[in-house]
């Protein structure tokens, strides 16, 4: 029995030590509340969100990552500028022609008791250091909207009022590469 704790804890060790660039972001809503958190994690082909989110109307939601870190409540999260780009030319949406934006995501849902749970998989960005780096200068926050996403009614699918928003924030960075 001893055995197989040893083996579990190697096993999970090696796990944490294998783990790549993770973040984080905390969403408040216009009242500042807190309404809920979206955790990011590096995947070997892309990124990982989990988001928990609650106090929404039930139904549709428009999930993005918008241009700045910057969620200030008195403009409406209107300083959070609109959806991300890496290349700024790009129409916001998935059906939009030379679509979509580096930030859309799919359309997510709030359950009847408001609470509104995803698991989102995207290669858009990185949360490494390179050229897709989700942190670039400015940074850059998760934008729960009011409503749906058309996929190509610009500038972000006429989404409705920002509900939600968090600055996205690293919590452990790429790991150096051994050099040989």
């Amino acid at each position: 029995m001893r055995g197989w704790a040893v083996v579990a804890g190697f096993v999970a060790a090696m796990a944490a030590a294998e783990a790549g660039p993770t973040a984080s972001a905390k969403l408040t809503g216009p009242d500042g509340a807190e309404m809920g958190l979206a955790n990011f994690r590096a995947a070997p082909h892309g990124v990982l969100i989990e988001l928990r989110v609650k106090g929404l109307p039930p139904g549709p939601h428009a999930v993005l990552i918008h241009m700045s870190a910057e969620c200030n409540r008195a403009n409406g999260f209107a300083s959070a500028g609109p959806v991300w780009s890496l290349d700024p030319a790009r129409p916001h949406g998935y059906f939009a022609k030379g679509g979509p934006r580096t930030g859309d995501l799919p359309l997510q849902f709030a359950g009847e008791d408001g609470v509104l749970h995803a698991s989102i998989f995207t290669t858009a960005f990185s949360l490494g250091d390179g050229a897709k780096s989700l942190f670039d200068k400015d940074g850059a926050s998760l934008i729960v909207h009011a409503g749906s996403d058309d996929y190509v009614s610009q500038p972000d699918g006429k989404a409705g009022a920002r509900l939600a928003c968090g600055t996205i924030l690293r919590i452990t960075g790429p790991k150096d590469r051994k050099r040989g």
